[in-house]
């Protein structure tokens, strides 16, 4: 049997970290992910997702992250229920993370946070073009970039949607790619 998860999103709210009566630490958090598709507006919805992480992890978690942090997690859907006060019983899932990667390096978490955040009602970056974040706080997106050769005025790069420090904008130059840098 078979239950990983693997989840890239953005923290909803700063982490909630609480210890056990035992001393273990305990964080709970809700990640806002983005679906690959639109809706009917155009706008990009997103699922949140609740999380736990337990023990050492737990406190580097709350220790690095805060509401806003793009991070990726590893770990396993759980369900359990109880009784609450009023006798009602409650179903909850969740996933238990096992491991986290912190997505973006801290200027730029800096500068996205005093630009307003770039965060859409969903609370959630709504600037995305497939599943990972599009733009240059993403991890995935730390190739070096060089703004010595523009795209042309009349390209097609030179859109409204173009970014002059995409490396793999199409700017009229081909890409030599060798096998030596492909990872397979």
């Amino acid at each position: 049997m078979i239950n990983r998860v693997v989840l890239i999103g953005r923290l909803t709210r700063d982490v909630e970290l609480r210890y056990t009566s035992g001393g273990a630490a305990v964080a709970s958090f809700t990640l806002a992910v983005n679906r690959q598709f639109t809706n009917r507006n155009g706008e990009r919805e997103a699922d949140f997702i609740n999380c736990v992480m337990w023990r050492k992890s737990a406190e580097n978690f709350t220790n690095f992250t805060h509401k806003g942090s793009l991070v990726g997690i590893e770990g396993r859907i759980q369900t359990r229920n109880y009784d609450n006060a009023e006798g009602q019983r409650v179903y909850v899932t969740e996933v238990v993370a096992d491991n986290f990667s912190l997505l973006e390096s801290r200027s730029a978490d800096e500068r996205r946070q005093q630009n307003g955040g770039g965060q859409s009602a969903s609370g959630y970056n709504n600037n995305q073009n497939s599943n990972f974040n599009n733009n240059s706080n993403s991890a995935f997106n730390q190739a070096p970039q060089s703004t010595t050769n523009p795209a042309p005025s009349n390209g097609p790069a030179s859109s409204a949607n173009s970014n002059p420090n995409d490396p793999f904008a199409n700017n009229g130059e081909s890409i030599d790619i060798s096998d030596d840098d492909l990872p397979f």
